[in-house]
């Protein structure tokens, strides 16, 4: 049996892989109880880690680092590759009020710690790992280590304020609804409403405006400017796929996609809303949707695949992201969108033929490009960038270049041959071994000193100074969302948990208000505030020096 005492005992690779699974599994594992419905979730990892190196047992420190800067790439760089897509979207202006809020509430965290520091007499290391852990935001931390060289002081506040940082979150959302008596169904019922408004539907209009008589369809005012498409016209018994020149006349009837907004002021120039459904009427021309996996598409406008024109097909709407949208002739496709193509079922084959339309591929990641794209992260992050007033350079660091490429790369889609897409299946499991593996070794270089600190030392102390970063940008933003900026609460729910990239606190608002809106606003705001964590941690530090 001397082998078997050898893996747990000598200090080899064999060890080093042996004990980062059994810290893994175990946290896991941990992570998976729930007490009053909260779990700490793959955080349990961090606390396993603590404990097997409290106990004295731990890897060879070589293997160690190498495994949490690889875990640490490998996570950041696929969060960079889920939110990238929408990350520009969410800047927009229908998220600027969001993202502005949780912009505020960055700052506030990072106020609240430089004064926790100078006041409470904190060591800023101490501090910017109660920060991180704070905001349960796990590159904020890395940022933190690359900043110091891999000091334990900012994973040892981090353990600390780690709790909390779960539990503030869903504290302020419910003292937010007790102070403002928040009624649920009606704050639901509030936001069905405003989605109805925006989400794409179809509109039957009959001609009725005498100065569109006689003249082509492309010539109806605003069309594009109001996000509205015309797929079919109906005219004395025919009914055809729209086209540009199609020609309108008294009493055609002319089938428009878009949003409802959009629809009305269309209907308003082209005449009333008919009671013919076109969708109904027996006809060769009908609808399907196309999925687009031909690498000769990617990054080409509607114009220039001049699907109408070469196959008679007219394309209504995208699906990217989840996201319905109304394209206009000059939008910009990407890897794996759906179109919904209307037209003639032969003519919409040799479209789907031209488009690829594969489902298989999704299923294969494209190794060459996340490997490209994590070399020009570590390149980036090594950068160093001069800010006015801070008296060292800024680096991204492996923390922050991986992040920025990715959601850099994954909103160009492709670049030439290489396709910067990734099946949602494969970015969740690299994600959590990336995430895991980070977090193991965070946790057995740290907890030598964790239960000393936290019995012995300052940890209650800091437990206390944590709470305060934690719950006073939250309270001060919540109140002023609502009484001030009016804000619905649902929305105001997954700003608060996006704000602290707080995944339980977000399960906990969908599950508390028995809807998934939250959601909607946390995706909103998570890019953004991302990338805010990363920075404001080293920007503290940096300012020390």
């Amino acid at each position: 049996m001397n082998w078997l005492l050898e893996i747990f005992t000598a200090n080899s690779v064999a060890h080093s892989i042996l004990v980062l699974s059994l810290v893994i599994a175990g946290g896991l594992a941990l992570g998976s109880f729930k007490a009053f419905g909260i779990s700490l979730g793959v955080a349990g990892v961090l606390f396993s880690g603590l404990l097997f190196a409290h106990f004295g047992i731990t890897i060879d420190p070589t293997v160690m680092e190498f495994a949490r800067e690889f875990g640490l790439i490998v996570f950041v760089y696929t969060i960079g590759m889920q939110v990238g897509p929408g990350f520009f979207a969410s800047l927009k202006r229908q998220g600027l009020p969001l993202n502005l809020m949780a912009l505020a509430i960055v700052l506030l965290g990072t106020g609240m710690t430089l004064l926790v520091s100078r006041y409470g007499r904190i060591e800023l290391p101490i501090a910017a790992g109660l920060l991180a852990g704070g905001t349960t935001n796990t590159p904020s931390l890395a940022a933190a280590q690359q900043i110091l060289e891999g000091s334990d002081m900012p994973g040892l506040g981090y353990a600390v304020a780690y709790p909390f940082g779960i539990l503030g979150v869903i504290i302020v959302m419910l003292l937010v609804r007790a102070a403002f008596r928040v009624d649920l169904k009606d704050e639901k019922d509030k936001m069905t409403l405003e989605d109805r408004r925006s989400k794409v539907r179809t509109m039957n209009l009959e001609v009725r405006n005498e100065n569109l008589f006689g003249r082509p369809l492309k010539s109806v005012p605003n069309l594009e400017e109001c996000g509205v498409v015309v797929s079919r016209i109906y005219h004395e018994g025919s009914l055809e796929v729209a086209e540009p020149d199609s020609i309108l006349r008294k009493g055609d009837v002319i089938l428009a996609v878009g949003p409802k907004e959009g629809l009305e002021n269309v209907r308003v120039i082209v005449g009333v809303e008919s009671a013919l459904d076109l969708q109904s009427l027996p006809s060769r021309i009908t609808s399907r949707r196309i999925l687009l996996t031909r690498k000769s598409a990617l990054g080409k406008t509607l114009d220039e695949l001049d699907l109408l024109g070469r196959f008679g097909v007219t394309v209504t709407r995208v699906s990217r992201a989840e996201i319905e949208l109304t394209p206009s002739s000059n939008f910009r496709l990407q890897y794996a969108d759906t179109l919904l193509a209307v037209g003639e079922e032969e003519d919409i084959k040799k479209a789907a033929r031209e488009l690829g339309d594969s489902p298989k591929q999704l299923n294969h990641p494209h190794l060459i490009p996340i490997f490209v794209g994590i070399a020009l992260g570590v390149v980036l992050g090594g950068v160093p960038f001069y800010m006015p007033g801070v008296p060292a350079p800024v680096k991204l660091g492996l923390a922050g270049g991986p992040l920025l490429v990715a959601i850099v790369l994954s909103r160009m889609g492709s670049l030439g041959p290489l396709v910067w897409y990734m099946p949602t299946s494969a970015n969740f499991m690299l994600r959590e071994v990336g995430l895991t593996l980070f977090l193991a070794c965070v946790g057995l270089k740290s907890g030598d000193r964790f239960a000393a600190t936290l019995v012995e030392g300052n940890g209650l102390y800091w437990m206390a100074c944590a709470s305060l970063i934690t719950i006073v940008p939250l309270l001060l933003a919540g109140f002023f969302a609502r009484a001030v900026l009016k804000l619905n609460y649902l929305l105001i729910c997954g700003v608060l948990s996006g704000s602290m990239t707080d995944p339980p606190a977000l399960a906990f608002a969908n599950s508390n208000t028995n809807s998934n809106i939250p959601s909607v606003s946390y995706a909103t705001v998570y890019p953004l505030t991302m990338i805010l964590r990363v920075v404001a941690v080293q920007v503290i530090l940096l300012l020390s020096r």
